[in-house]
């Protein structure tokens, strides 16, 4: 996926939520959402907060149990909120992500907002916006995406090739 795809998408998310939001609080999956969630709230026209949710994962793994790491800085609870993430890959993660928020700090809404994500993700069961839908569950890198905990800063998006 080349720089100006990404930016593109980057537009297509930025106006699902421009169209939807008058004021959120924005949480970025770190690290891989940090280079995405940049992007994108440079282009959001509304008022928003920012936090940050962590928990490490490997690449495709449904069945992550690392910790999870809020700190709740801002405050969600019965507010607007939008979880944003470079990508939805197994899902696994994800759906953790929203689970927790969801059941510990009961925001008003929670939606999720990803420059793509991967046909063979799991089902999760909130509002997704999201500019591509891949063709495959190919392995990627770049744009946040790491292997081995690297190549997250390359500009563009490539099928890692092992």
């Amino acid at each position: 996926m080349k720089e100006s795809t990404i930016a593109d998408g980057v537009t297509k998310v930025a106006r699902q939520l421009n169209s939807r939001y008058h004021e959120a609080v924005v949480i970025t999956v770190v690290p891989g959402g940090i280079l995405f969630t940049a992007d994108l709230v440079r282009q959001l026209t509304f008022d928003i907060s920012m936090d940050y949710i962590s928990c490490p994962h490997t690449p495709g793994d449904r069945n992550n149990g690392s910790p999870l790491v809020y700190h709740d800085n801002i405050g969600i609870r019965g507010k607007e909120v939008i979880l944003v993430d470079d990508a939805i890959e197994s899902g696994g993660t994800m759906k953790r992500l929203v689970d927790h928020l969801t059941e510990n700090y009961a925001p008003k809404s929670l939606s999720i907002a990803t420059l793509f994500v991967k046909p063979g993700r799991v089902e999760i069961p909130v509002e997704q916006c999201y500019a591509y839908i891949m063709d495959n569950d190919d392995l990627l890198i770049g744009y946040g995406m790491p292997w081995q905990n690297k190549y997250r800063n390359l500009p563009f998006v490539s099928k890692l090739k092992i």
